[in-house]
Parts: structure tokens; C-alpha cells; sequence
């Protein structure tokens, strides 16, 4: 009887702490538990300060667009047009808890320096979308495949669009290039992602809980199945990236402590197509480009002038 209490009784905590963790890291809910983490702290040297991007914005005639997902959820974006008539796309994807807005500083890089138009999505779960769960990557994939579709009736059959992701967004792109894309996709910019839901999910939970993985990863991967149609082992970025057709530039800071830095380098090889590994020395997490803009905005240009006209 007593084996059977205590067999009962871990049952109950292991369940208890599942819903607890995708309370806190799937559910669309407040992310404070992030606030003063020590790994998202932001230690900028650039060479040059970025000015401020509100007035920027606000002188943009940018439009709202919106589509239904696969699974019936609804969709929002930005879409800010070239100075000129072009054919180039960027689409951006945001981080983790974050929201379209954040990748504005992104879009002028790709406006006004690379004359692109740019599309500016809230991952489902963020923003101004619907959904109420975060598909880290793995559902806003198929997502992101109806948002190129959006692109190439916009600006036509010669389209060429270039996917740039950071941190989770990283993670979208990189999962996207896995898929089954038009040739118009051209090129893919990924910037500190993680190699799979499960692995950045454990490494969190031993860093920031103290926690083994077993059988917590577990017991709440299946309850995200159940509410939110995927396992975190399927969720991989890296059996993604194998499949790849798609030039990508892999870009990490060397100082990144909540997806590590090794995460790229996994990724970086085990990318089958053309490719470029980019690490920015004293750059934590999502600061790459903060820490060393000029040589930033430098690879991603470069890159993308070989595989776009």
C-alpha cells in the first residue's frame, strides 16, 4: 500500500508540473518568469547606436494584412512596400514572447539599404494574431509557407523572397526551410536559433528549474499534443535544416547563454545546401546584430547579393 501511495503520489506532482510548464512556456500567458533572467541581459557595445525607430515608423505607409492558418487561426502582419517597385521580400519572424513591431529596426536595414519590401507576421500566440498557444517554431512553419504563397501573389511569379528569423523566429525560418518551398524562397538568415523544441526546452529546465529533463520534457510534450497538436521531439529545426534547399547564413553570438552557442554549430553542419556560418564575438542572446552592426548588416548583405538579383 505504501509503494502504491508513493507511486500515486509522483504521479500526481509529475502531472501538476506539466500543466504548470505549459502554463508558463506553451499557453499564450505572461512571460515575466523572464524578467531579470541574466541570460537575456542586454550588454550592448555597438559600434554605432541605433537611432531611435519610432519616428521611422511612423513615417511609413505600411498596410495590415491578415490570413487564416491551416487549422483556422487568424493571422497578422505588417507589410511595408520599397521605395521602388521590387520584386525582393524580406519576411521576418520575431522572437519568443515578442511581437511584430520588434523586427522594425530589421526592416529599415532591408527598406532602405537593400530595397526590399518587407513583411512583418505575429507568430500565432503573439501580437495581434490569434491562437492560443506558442507552436515555438514547429506550427508557424506551415504558417510561414502561407505567408511566401501571400508574397508571390503580391509582387508576382518572379518574386524572390529571403526569410530572416531571430531566436524563436530563427527557429520558424530554419523549420520552414524543411518544407516543400517555391523557388522564389532565395535565402534564409537565421540568428540564434535552437536546434529542437526538446533541446532548448531541457536546457532551460536544468538552467533555469534545476531539473532533469525526464520525465518532465516528456509528460508535458504530450500534454502539448493533446491541447496543441505537437510532441517537442518533433519540433526540430535540425531534421529540418537536413532537408533544406535553401542557401542559409547561420548567425550566433559567442556569449549566448539561453540558446547556446553550440546549437549553430550543430545546425551549420548538418545544413546539406550553400551556407555561412556567422559568429559575433561578445554577443548574448538576439544581440548579434546590436554588437557589431556594421559587420552584420555586412554578412547579410553579401550573402543574400549571391543568391538574389
Amino acid at each position: 500500500m505504501t509503494v502504491i501511495i508513493i507511486v500515486l503520489i509522483i504521479i500526481l506532482f509529475i502531472t501538476l508540473a506539466s500543466f504548470y510548464f505549459y502554463h508558463v512556456a506553451i499557453a499564450r500567458t505572461d512571460k515575466s518568469f523572464l524578467n531579470g533572467n541574466p541570460d537575456l541581459e542586454v550588454k550592448v557595445t555597438a559600434q554605432k547606436p541605433f537611432h531611435s525607430i519610432e519616428e521611422w515608423w511612423r513615417k511609413q505607409a505600411y498596410s495590415e494584412w491578415s490570413l487564416v492558418s491551416n487549422d483556422g487561426i487568424k493571422l497578422h502582419a505588417y507589410y511595408l512596400a520599397a521605395d521602388q517597385p521590387s520584386n525582393k521580400t524580406a519576411i521576418l519572424a520575431h522572437g519568443y514572447f515578442g511581437k511584430s513591431e520588434q523586427m522594425r529596426e530589421l526592416a529599415k536595414m532591408y527598406r532602405d539599404s537593400l530595397g526590399f519590401n518587407v513583411l512583418m507576421p505575429d507568430a500565432r500566440g503573439h501580437g495581434r494574431s490569434e491562437g492560443n498557444y506558442i507552436g515555438f517554431g514547429w506550427s508557424e512553419r506551415l504558417d510561414y509557407v502561407k505567408w511566401i504563397d501571400r508574397i508571390i501573389e503580391q509582387t508576382g511569379s518572379q518574386a524572390q523572397i529571403v526569410l530572416h528569423g531571430i531566436s524563436m523566429g530563427a527557429a520558424t525560418v530554419t523549420m520552414t526551410s524543411g518544407e516543400d518551398l517555391p523557388p522564389n524562397v532565395k535565402v534564409i538568415v537565421e540568428d540564434c536559433g535552437y536546434t529542437s523544441v526538446k533541446d532548448q526546452l531541457s536546457y532551460q529546465l536544468k538552467r533555469m528549474y534545476h531539473l532533469p529533463s525526464f520525465p518532465l520534457i516528456q509528460s508535458t510534450s504530450l500534454l502539448t499534443k493533446l491541447r496543441a497538436g505537437y510532441f517537442f521531439g518533433e519540433a526540430s529545426a535540425l531534421e529540418q535544416v537536413k532537408k533544406s534547399k535553401t542557401p542559409t547564413l547561420f548567425i550566433h553570438g559567442d556569449t549566448d547563454l539561453f540558446v547556446p552557442t553550440q546549437m549553430v554549430y550543430e545546425l551549420y553542419e548538418n545544413s546539406p545546401t550553400h551556407k555561412k556560418l556567422f559568429i559575433v564575438p561578445g554577443a548574448g542572446h538576439g544581440m548579434a546584430r546590436q554588437t557589431n552592426p556594421e559587420a552584420y548588416d555586412q554578412e547579410v548583405a553579401r550573402f543574400i547579393g549571391k543568391y538574389v538579383k
